[in-house]
């Protein structure tokens, strides 16, 4: 079947009559829905909707963690030629009211109790008609999802095929409000054809086949995680519903995925998991060697090559498998996405035998723009633009775009949408560089490149994920725009840093006396330290800010798609830095390691 459409996208899962489409756990074990109850549930919905006046052009917003039916409102909507809003369920009320009001939506989707509160409370300041409440709620104000799914009629009589049929790829399908890591949000609005064609190309390298079984656990309301599960779906893959990124180590373990759809993030803790579960002796020592066995065959490793030699083979029993096994043990294709996944954390996972598919996009995108997979792959690349997507390089290095799969406008925002293009090429406001084979690069976003006062450019982010990687820093921020040098502020990833402490008769009562320890200071100052050797000398960090706080959505260091809020975090501290600068005006401080 051709894709030309999301609704295609239903119609294929339709048309297979599959036993189990998607899984979801319920009192403790994974309960199926099959092709033909998917079919029902949606046309109960999408009956409900048609009853209430939804039709072609109106908007349907989606506030929902990550679940079956956030998925069945999803295609009910579109089925109609409705246009479907995500929003976050980690936005404040201020913020949903917003989207709401901006986007003109008529109707909303809810998960449960709490959100269908905060919707209230701002429904008079929006244009809703009709909230709809998944879990089952005491509530007159709003009707229950539960009761319209099954309302659906008999399989394959759905009065609402013949509409889905009829919407052309020129239809706008969604509005996706970008996260907003600075500024007002602004919302990207996608057609049917936008996506499909994205769709149709992004994973087609990738040998996935019916039968796979994948995870969705990153919020659908990011581009990403509703692209890779439109991409499941049309390929017959199994999605096992997860809510939250904290159930995900015990659904990894329930429901083995075959494949499996991280962003660095995630891929982060599992890294930072392992290093701290080797703490200790033996298991250090074993670790230590595995590692060091696996940089033994890195030329082999790096190319997809599975070493031979008995050493390999046995760290690979000893340690690489339950590494492994940790994440199912079943996984045949890792992927990446939504930020840069650092250099040394994609060599990690090399060697330990797990080959990551780091890939590229943007919302404005549909989202992928370039992705490696098993065919061509380039590690420290984000692979090679997708086949209907032309890339190419401005002259100051920023990478333009241009494709069936970019956006035309911003939702009221024809300012703001004439800025983002050049002579018909998309501005993605990234740095990077096509290489000699096609592999594209990307070094950071072009807004937070820092300018010394010496004129030289530093890209954070690569600064900042080298450091990472060291399992002692869960975040770091580099900053130094318009100074005499670079400095950093890094938040610890405090398990580990309260086992070190103890370990070095180090007391403390709270995070706030460990940072301001003067062993903890000397600790992470020899670790920037052991990083200012391998960059230039105007890149070089000659000064630590440590911080008690630990990078949240919630705090509103992170977006709700957990990447940095890089500015909210300097604007937080920017007192501290002040003083950090001033103090090394006077001492000449520098972070070294001899």
């Amino acid at each position: 079947m051709s894709l030309l459409t999301l609704n295609d996208i239903f119609s294929a899962v339709v048309e297979r009559d599959e036993p189990r489409v998607m899984m979801h756990r319920e009192a403790g074990r994974w309960l199926p829905i099959s092709s033909r109850e998917l079919y029902q549930k949606v046309a109960g919905v999408s009956r409900a909707l048609t009853s209430w006046g939804i039709s072609k052009g109106d908007r349907v917003a989606i506030l929902s963690e990550n679940r079956p039916e956030w998925t069945i409102a999803d295609f009910a909507s579109l089925l109609l030629g409705a246009v479907v809003v995500p929003i976050y369920t980690t936005l404040t009320a201020e913020q949903t009211a917003y989207i709401l009001r901006d986007s003109g939506a008529r109707m909303v989707f809810v998960s449960n109790g709490q959100h269908l509160q905060k919707v209230l409370s701002i429904q008079d300041q929006t244009v809703v008609e009709k909230v709809v409440v998944m879990d089952k709620v005491d509530w007159t104000r709003a009707s229950l999802m539960s009761d319209l799914m099954r309302e659906g009629g008999p399989y394959g009589q759905l009065q609402s095929d013949a509409a889905g049929r009829a919407i052309q790829p020129d239809a706008l399908a969604t509005i996706i409000y970008t996260s907003g890591t600075t500024g007002t949000p602004k919302g990207v609005m996608l057609t049917h054809g936008n996506i499909a064609s994205n769709l149709s190309c992004s994973l087609s390298d990738f040998g996935i086949q019916r039968g796979m079984t994948s995870m969705s656990f990153l919020p659908l309301s990011h581009v990403t995680a509703r692209h890779v599960d439109f991409v499941m779906l049309y390929h017959g893959v199994t999605i096992a519903y997860v809510p939250s990124v904290e159930q995900l180590p015990q659904a990894l373990l329930e429901v083995r995925p075959t494949i499996f759809v991280g962003v660095p993030r995630v891929y982060e803790k599992v890294h930072t998991k392992v290093d701290l579960q080797a703490r200790g002796f033996p298991k250090r020592n074993i670790y230590q060697w595995a590692l060091r066995v696996g940089l033994d065959h890195e030329a082999e490793i790096l190319v997809g090559q599975t070493p031979q030699a008995i050493s390999w083979k046995l760290a690979n029993r000893l340690v690489y498998s339950k590494v492994r096994a940790g994440m199912g043990g079943r996984a045949q294709l890792f992927i990446s996405g939504g930020a840069p996944l650092g250099r040394e954390l994609a060599e990690w996972y090399a060697l330990i035998g797990i080959r990551i598919h780091e890939g590229y996009g943007l919302t404005e995108t549909s989202p992928v723009i370039a992705v490696n997979n098993p065919k061509a792959h380039k590690l420290g690349t984000v692979g090679k633009p997708l086949k209907n997507v032309e890339v190419r390089i401005a002259e100051d290095g920023e990478i333009l775009v241009r494709g069936p799969s970019v956006f035309n406008a911003y939702w009221n925002m024809p300012e703001e949408t004439r800025n983002a293009f050049m002579d018909g090429w998309f501005k993605t406001g990234d740095i990077g560089n096509l290489d000699a084979d096609g592999f594209l690069s990307v070094t950071d976003r072009k807004k937070d490149l820092i300018k010394t006062s010496g004129g030289k450019f530093i890209a954070p982010q690569p600064i900042e994920n080298s450091l990472k990687h060291n399992a002692l820093v869960a975040e770091a921020v580099v900053f130094g725009d318009k100074r005499k040098f670079p400095a950093v502020l890094i938040s610890p990833y405090f398990p580990l840093l309260e086992g070190w402490a103890r370990s070095n008769n180090v007391e403390f009562s709270s995070h706030q006396e460990l940072v301001e320890h003067p062993k903890v200071r000397a600790l992470y100052e020899g670790i920037v330290g052991d990083l200012n050797q391998d960059l230039a000398r105007f890149e070089q960090l000659k000064k630590v800010l440590l911080i008690a706080e630990e990078f949240s959505a919630e705090s509103g260091t992170l977006t709700a798609s957990m990447k940095l809020r890089r500015r909210v975090v300097e604007e937080r501290y920017r007192q501290r830095i002040e003083e950090l600068y001033a103090q090394a005006e006077t001492s000449g401080a520098v972070a070294t390691r001899d």
